[in-house]
């Protein structure tokens, strides 16, 4: 996924299970085989993101590709994106926003905070499967810069 030294990782912020299955297979169905680590709540994948102190010093160095789901169970997923995009080590991480909302205002402030992409969830099963599919596809064409 990408042509530098270390290999982008996947950051699958998704807290329903279903989903995170659905997405990982059509993620790997598109030819993607770069490692995803899963969370299922903000908490655990900030202090993955910018470390137990909270600087993201962790992530120096690291190549991320960030999908996150708005609707976690502990905390609003556009608090997650504005901690990583106002954070300097983690800012330039490509964050993708995978939720079930398709209200104006929030996909506006998911741009306006950073967001590189917004996609609204298909409710039936096989418009989501396509989606995260072609999704797949652009990340094995997709260029990830390294955290400083």
């Amino acid at each position: 996924m990408n042509r530098s030294g270390n290999p982008v990782t996947i950051i699958m912020i998704e807290d329903d299970e279903g989903h995170a299955r659905l997405i990982e297979k059509n993620i790997r169905r598109a030819g993607v085989s770069n490692e995803i680590v899963p969370f299922t709540n903000g908490t655990e994948a900030l202090a993955h993101l910018l470390g137990a102190d909270g600087s993201g010093e962790v992530s120096i160095g690291r190549q991320l590709l960030i999908l996150l789901d708005l609707n976690l169970p502990d905390m609003g997923g556009v608090d997650i994106l504005e901690k990583v995009k106002s954070n300097p080590h983690t800012k330039r991480a490509p964050v993708v926003v995978l939720t079930t909302t398709d209200d104006q205002r929030e996909i506006q402030r998911c741009y306006d905070l950073g967001a590189n992409v917004y996609i609204t969830k298909p409710v039936d099963y096989d418009g989501f499967a396509q989606a995260i599919r072609q999704l797949g596809l652009f990340f094995a064409v997709m260029q990830v810069p390294e955290a400083d």
